[in-house]
């Protein structure tokens, strides 16, 4: 995988030798993504779509606010052995903490600026599920997010992910695990289900439902909760190939027990915006 692109050249001051890692590089791709398609659906609705950029910039924000603040409360131990230092790592970037954080904000400046929240939901909607895609592939390119040991034709083999995908981290960190017969094939490093691809493939085929869908006839905000039923969907059947260790519901990780409150919320959603 390509976890970093580059480094900057040393002479520059400050960010002299700083890497240029894939997941920063498609995470702006993705807040661009998800900008232009906002853009492009406020200009369809008679709307500046210049504001789509404000929206983005909050988005921006409140997203990488509440993920790493989801990410904290789940890795609470290790904020108090590392100390501070590790609010401010690279890694640590929840989605469903993210999605909360961009939310409020995003609302916030929705009503700032007096547009129908309704309507915006539902331009919101189809440029969430296209630039989650693109952010999937970060976490693709950067080894991060992988699934649970494999020896279909669709495992790939993560040696420098993060963390990489060795028979010891899996064991270690997951609890899963690793069949015998696959280390005796692939030695230590094994493959595992590029998890990431999976998300990446089907919150594209979302995308494409939704902008199909954008011109309905329901009441504003009905694409938005249908986004919500499909996300949830994905997440769910997504987070069973997934090497997790919050598997606290049984088989269930907490990230599923969140995916079936969001599609709970987006079925009523759709019920009661629903043309009459």
């Amino acid at each position: 995988m390509y976890p970093i692109f580059f480094r900057l050249p040393e002479w520059l001051p400050l960010m002299g030798g700083a890497p240029i890692t894939s997941f920063g590089v498609m995470m702006l791709a993705a807040f661009l993504t998800g900008g232009y398609v906002l853009r492009a659906g406020m200009a369809r609705e008679g709307m500046d779509p210049d504001h789509g950029w404000d929206l983005v910039f909050m988005a921006v924000i409140g997203g990488i606010g509440g993920a790493k603040i989801y990410y904290v409360l789940l890795n609470f131990p290790q904020l108090m052995e590392q100390g501070i230092g590790f609010l401010f790592s690279r890694g640590g970037l929840v989605w469903y903490g993210g999605f909360l954080g961009a939310t409020a904000l995003v609302v916030w400046e929705i009503r700032r600026k007096k547009l129908p929240l309704g309507t915006m939901a539902d331009l919101v909607a189809p440029a969430l599920a296209l630039a989650y895609a693109v952010g999937r592939v970060g976490c693709f390119l950067v080894g991060d997010d992988w699934g649970r040991p494999t020896d279909s034709w669709v495992g790939i083999r993560f040696p420098m992910g993060t963390p990489p995908t060795s028979v010891a981290r899996i064991e270690r960190d997951f609890g899963i695990t690793v069949d015998p017969e696959l280390i005796e094939k692939y030695g230590q490093i094994v493959p595992v289900h590029p998890t990431q691809l999976y998300e990446v493939g089907m919150s594209t085929l979302i995308f494409f439902v939704l902008w199909r869908l954008k011109g309905h006839e329901n009441k504003a905000g009905w694409l938005f909760m249908l986004w919500l039923v499909l996300a949830g969907f994905e997440r769910f059947i997504v987070e069973f190939f997934r090497a997790k260790d919050d598997r606290f519901f049984g088989i269930l990780t907490l990230a599923q027990i969140i995916s079936l409150a969001i599609v709970a919320v987006g079925a009523v959603g759709m019920a009661r915006t629903r043309k009459a």
